[in-house]
């Protein structure tokens, strides 16, 4: 890149996330609450719908990855919603585990949870600071 030439981050466009089973996946992020956008099985991908927004998470097909538990360190990657505690007790009821019990943070409160190949997202909410929020 010459030196009058810059670029600039605009935003996300997908965060990728390996599975071993592209049904047990989909039916999985499902009952955590996602919107499939899109699947295409030949490609051995799918796309779950993040908000209103048009990046998602996409799910991609690793053949041969096996369950496994999330490794620490590990990436996260965390979303916004309205009330992480309540989000808590939807993934409770759907049958998913927390990882831990929501806890707080610098902006308000965040529970974690793990797919079957450990990847790991969390729910976080702005309660301590409303104003930053997507919604108030």
């Amino acid at each position: 890149m010459s030196d009058d030439e810059s670029y600039e981050l605009l935003g996300f466009d997908n965060i990728l996330f390996p599975v071993g089973d592209l049904d047990e996946a989909v039916r999985f992020y499902e009952r955590a609450g996602f919107t499939l956008g899109f699947r295409f099985d030949k490609g051995g991908i799918a796309l779950l719908k993040v908000g209103g927004e048009t990046p998602g998470i996409l799910l991609q097909l690793e053949e041969g990855l096996g369950h496994r538990p999330p490794g620490r360190p590990t990436p996260r990657v965390w979303l916004e919603v309205p009330d992480a505690r309540a989000a808590a007790r939807e993934l409770a009821a759907a049958g998913i585990a927390p990882l831990d019990a929501p806890f707080s943070g610098a902006t308000g409160r965040t529970v974690e949870f793990a797919d079957p190949w450990g990847n790991v997202l969390g729910f976080t909410d702005y309660s301590k600071r409303p104003e930053l929020a997507r919604r108030s």
